[in-house]
């Protein structure tokens, strides 16, 4: 392994746990200076994957209307559009890359029901930790590798768009930032609808 790839594997396995140490300990207590700081978290992640979602919603207005008009310019005025197909590519992956938030913060991406479930106190605080470590741990490597592969693509064109590739693989980064702090939230106030509403 070389040293571009051992580095950040050593800051993601040294920040999982401070992590989830820190949300485990905010996650303990509403009063005092721990409950400020929780209700500071929340509110910082209300704000930040509200706009995550409002972002993957547009992304897939756009490539819902992107497509609507490759179809109509292909089929009606036998005139395909050269810029659509890559940019319905290019929402598709920012929507999915958003919408990583809101799916780690409403517990839907990792969910391990029949252990939750059936798990009490300290159980269920060791299951509940272990899906978010390994949820950050992957959004961290994501982070960091999606970061260095938007870099490296910078002076790439896509094309149809005739714009930086960086557009495109900046989804990667981004979206896993939002979607660790989506998920940190969860940990402290955790939304389990589909758990609720399972047989």
């Amino acid at each position: 392994m070389n040293a571009m790839n051992v580095m950040p594997l050593t800051v993601v396995a040294i920040a999982t746990p401070v992590a989830v140490g820190a949300a485990l300990w905010l996650a303990g207590g509403e009063d005092g200076a721990r409950g400020a700081a929780r209700r500071g978290v929340l509110a910082v992640d209300r704000v930040v994957t509200g706009a995550a979602m409002i972002g993957a919603c547009a992304a897939m207005a756009i490539a819902t209307g992107a497509g609507f008009w490759q179809v109509v310019a292909r089929f009606v005025l036998d005139s395909p559009a050269a810029w659509s197909e890559a940019l319905v590519r290019t929402a598709l992956i920012w929507m999915c890359f958003l919408g990583l938030a809101g799916t780690l913060r409403v517990g839907a991406l990792v969910s391990i029901d029949v252990a939750h479930r059936y798990s009490r106190g300290a159980v269920r605080r060791a299951v509940e930790a272990a899906a978010l470590a390994a949820n950050l741990s992957l959004m961290g490597v994501l982070f960091w590798f999606g970061w260095i592969m938007a870099e490296r693509v910078q002076f790439q064109e896509m094309a149809g768009l005739e714009v930086s590739m960086s557009w495109g693989y900046a989804a990667i980064p981004v979206g896993a930032a939002f979607a660790m702090l989506g998920a940190f939230a969860h940990m402290l106030d955790r939304r389990a609808e589909e758990l609720d509403n399972a047989v």
